[in-house]
C-alpha cells in the first residue's frame, strides 16, 4: 500500500542569523538559502514511511533542506564555515534541486547575513569547507558581470580537509555531479586554498574533525572555548532526523564508514556536553545531543 502525502509546503522565512556563545567566542548561524533534494537519496536504505513522517516530501519526492553555514567571531578574524552554493549555476540548475538562495541587491542570502551583522565578505579572513560539494562550497567564488570567477571572500585563506581536493579533482560517475571544479579550482591557481590535517589548529580553539564516509575525507569543525564545544557536523548528520546511526544518506560514498563516524561523533558530543549544529535542518539549527530510546535525540536550545 502506497502512503499518500500533501506537497510540502513552500519554505517559510527563517531567521537570517541566528546566534549564541561558545565561551568567549561569539557564533552565529547563518542562513545561506534552501535547496529540495530527493527524500529516498537523502535517506538511503530508510523506508520513505520512516523518513517522511520527519521531513514531508513535496510533490516530486523532495525535502526541504537549509543550506547553514557558521560564522566565528574569533579574535584572529572572521571565521567561516562552508559557503552555500553561490551565484555561478544556472536557472536549470536551480530549477532542478529547488534553490532559493537570492538576496537583496544582487547578492546572495549569505552575503545578506553577513550584511545584517554589520560585517562584509572582505571581514571574512578564513573559510573552512567541510567538503567540496557544490551546496558546501559553491560560495566560496562567485562569477562576476563579465562572467569571470573570483574569490568572494578577497581577504580570506580556504582550507580543506586534506585529501579532499584530491578527490574532487577525480571524478567518477557517481560523484562527478557534486563536485564543480569553478568552486575550488580557481582558488588553488590562486595559492589561496590549502589542504589541513585533521586535528590541526587553524586558529585557536577552531579545527577539523575527521568524519568519513559522506565523501572520504569529510571533516566536521570543532569550536572550543571556555570549556564549552560546538561541532559543526556538516555532512556526517545534514539534519536532525539523520540521528539515529543508521539513517545514513544514499549520496555517501562510504556509507560504512559514514556509520562509524556518526557512531563517534555522538557518542563524544552525548557524553562531553557539546552543542552541535545542523547544516541542512530546515528548522533545527542547533541542540544538545540526547541519549534516547533508539539511539540519539537532540535538545534544541
Amino acid at each position: 500500500m502506497t502512503t499518500t502525502v500533501d506537497p510540502a509546503p513552500p519554505a517559510e522565512p527563517t531567521p537570517l542569523v541566528r546566534s549564541r556563545r561558545v565561551g568567549r567566542l561569539r557564533v552565529h548561524a547563518l542562513e545561506a538559502g534552501v535547496q529540495r533534494l530527493d527524500g529516498g537519496a537523502m535517506f538511503g536504505v530508510v523506508p520513505r514511511p520512516l523518513w517522511e513522517r520527519k521531513l514531508a516530501p513535496d510533490a516530486r519526492n523532495r525535502i526541504l533542506l537549509a543550506m547553514r553555514c557558521l560564522l566565528i567571531e574569533h579574535d584572529a578574524g572572521l571565521v567561516l564555515v562552508d559557503t552555500g552554493l553561490g551565484n555561478k549555476e544556472a536557472p536549470r540548475f536551480h530549477e532542478i534541486y529547488g534553490v532559493e538562495n537570492a538576496g537583496a541587491d544582487g547578492r546572495t542570502r549569505l552575503e545578506d547575513a553577513l550584511v545584517s551583522l554589520g560585517h562584509a565578505v572582505e571581514d571574512v579572513t578564513l573559510v573552512i569547507n567541510t567538503h567540496l560539494h557544490f551546496d558546501h562550497a559553491g560560495g566560496n567564488t562567485y562569477r562576476d558581470r563579465d562572467g569571470r570567477v573570483r574569490p568572494t571572500f578577497p581577504n580570506a585563506r580556504y582550507v580543506v580537509p586534506e585529501g579532499e581536493y584530491a578527490f574532487a579533482q577525480r571524478p567518477n560517475e557517481r560523484t562527478a555531479a557534486s563536485h564543480l571544479p569553478a568552486n575550488y579550482v580557481p582558488l588553488r591557481e590562486r595559492g589561496v586554498l590549502v589542504d589541513v590535517a585533521p586535528g590541526v589548529e587553524l586558529v585557536a580553539g577552531v579545527r577539523l574533525l575527521a568524519t568519513p564516509g559522506h565523501t572520504p575525507h569529510h571533516a566536521s569543525v570543532l569550536v572550543e572555548s571556555g570549556g564549552e564545544t560546538l561541532c559543526f557536523l556538516g555532512d556526517v548528520v545534514p539534519t536532525s532526523a539523520h540521528l539515529p546511526l543508521p539513517w545514513i544518506m544514499g549520496y555517501d560514498v562510504e556509507p560504512l564508514v559514514t556509520l562509524e563516524s556518526k557512531r563517534g561523533v555522538l557518542g563524544r558530543a552525548e557524553a562531553e556536553g557539546w552543542t552541535v549544529v545542523f547544516e541542512h535542518d530546515p528548522g533545527v539549527a542547533w541542540g544538545r545531543v540526547a541519549k534516547a530510546e533508539k539511539g540519539y535525540g537532540v535538545e534544541e536550545g
